[in-house]
């Protein structure tokens, strides 16, 4: 498998078949673009084809995980319904493509995951991160539903109370407090991070192969249970992309400032188009 065209992603083989993946933007704290975005949806379709890979293990270059999806993506999506259909279906093969994916997959969460980069951390089939990390989905700031992967699994993983606070409110969580309500697998400091994936990888790819798969492939059938639900929140996402908010959250977070929703509810105020534009 020729992994070349990923100049987004530094890949590197290991020992025992264990493929690892470094999000390498660290000039940005790896937020991706459209082109990096692109290569975090397909890259898991040529790691289930590839023979020589037997567990891939995905991280960050640098100090962050992922900060998420480029802000400047974001304002060029805002609006443009061309930019954000093709984006209801990548996000939609990232999610997808994670899930079905043969080859178990490791998350090294290094640091700050958000957005997208959280997408990968969490839909990882185990996931490692650090204890300072910063984690959260922050969607609902940015005047965005919450789509890209948090109404498929974070129900499953730290169940509905936790879900609803912390993809309502927005609010971020430590690598600490995320292992306790089991959004992560497991957290150990900093340094251990990536050793620590690695080897919970060497585990996996010395392994007995079809056991570890067909294991993965039976407890993902929670997933694909959940497929509709993801379906119909991937597309609310992308709905609130056309909308005033998501502008005036994106200038908001650009400026450094609090955002001033105007609100579309049918509450006080709606209709108003939240200062932006």
């Amino acid at each position: 498998m020729d992994y070349g065209s990923y100049e987004n992603l530094l890949i590197e083989r290991r020992a025992n078949g264990v493929l690892l993946i470094t999000m390498n933007r660290p000039e940005a704290y790896n937020a991706a673009d459209e082109r990096m975005h692109g290569q975090l949806a397909r890259i898991w379709t040529d790691i289930g084809r590839d023979d020589e890979t037997r567990v891939a293990v995905i991280t960050g270059a640098g100090k962050a995980f992922s900060a998420g999806g480029d802000l400047a993506m974001v304002q060029r999506m805002a609006g443009d319904f061309e930019r954000t259909t093709h984006m209801l279906q990548e996000m939609s093969d990232l999610v997808y493509n994670m899930t079905d994916c043969p080859k178990p997959i490791v998350s090294a969460i290094n640091g700050v995951a958000v957005g997208a980069g959280l997408v990968v951390g969490v839909m990882a089939d185990i996931s490692i991160c650090a204890t300072e990390a910063r984690l959260g989905d922050g969607h609902v700031r940015l005047g965005a539903a919450a789509g890209d992967h948090a109404a498929i699994i974070w129900p499953l993983l730290c169940g509905m109370a936790k879900a609803r606070y912390y993809l309502l409110t927005g609010e971020m969580l430590d690598g600490a407090e995320a292992e306790r309500i089991g959004l992560v697998s497991k957290a150990v400091p900093g340094p251990e991070v990536l050793p620590e994936a690695l080897r919970v990888a060497d585990v996996l790819a010395t392994g007995a192969q079809q056991a570890i798969r067909l294991t993965k492939r039976a407890l993902n059938g929670w997933l694909r249970v959940a497929g509709p639900i993801f379906d119909s929140s991937a597309a609310y996402e992308m709905l609130t992309f056309m909308g005033p908010d998501l502008v005036e959250g994106a200038a908001a977070l650009r400026e450094k400032r609090p955002p001033r929703f105007g609100g579309t509810g049918g509450e006080s105020g709606a209709g108003g188009t939240g200062g932006a534009g």
